[in-house]
């Protein structure tokens, strides 16, 4: 599986929260360790060390809620990569090629969805069923030159799809 940037940025924060979770553990596993063992309400000070015991337990609990909303979207944008990898397998070799070579990025939210490198707001759209390409949003294009680049690519792969079908 190719590895994205938003992969490796949620991997990276996943990791740094872990450090902080064992840190923060460790820091509260030693903070009880300094009551020796006596009651509390026996000490000068027990009820702001329970008080402190509780902020230290709520600040573990945050963080553990955080590592497992951290660990979801990594399985969320494995998911993600994974079905636009399964697509790319059932495209034709035209829009591959084109992938490949930079000219279209694949949108990985609706992964039968391309944009144009260099081309604002217009999309490129596989359809599956009837084995052809379209275009969205067309009419958003205001710059010549983008619209000469987009009619370009899209011609040329409506086009070389017709002809293998």
């Amino acid at each position: 599986m190719k590895k994205t940037k938003r992969l490796e940025i949620l991997e990276n924060s996943l990791e740094k929260k872990n450090k902080a979770f064992n840190d923060k553990l460790q820091n509260h596993i030693n903070t009880v360790k300094q009551a020796n063992g006596q009651p509390l309400n026996d000490k000068r000070n027990g009820r702001a060390t329970l008080n402190k015991w509780e902020r230290q337990n709520n600040s573990l609990r945050n963080l553990q809620e955080s590592i497992k909303k951290t660990e979801n979207a990594i399985r969320k944008e494995k998911n993600k990569i994974s079905e636009s990898e399964y697509i790319k397998n059932i495209l034709p070799i035209s829009i591959i090629k084109k992938l490949e070579d930079g000219t279209l990025n694949q949108w990985r939210k609706h992964p039968t969805t391309f944009f144009v490198n260099g081309v604002d707001k217009a999309r490129i759209v596989w359809d599956s069923k009837k084995k052809t390409v379209a275009h969205r949003y067309l009419n958003e294009i205001k710059d010549k030159d983008q619209w000469k680049l987009f009619a370009k690519t899209y011609n040329h792969l409506y086009n070389s799809i017709k002809k293998d079908n």
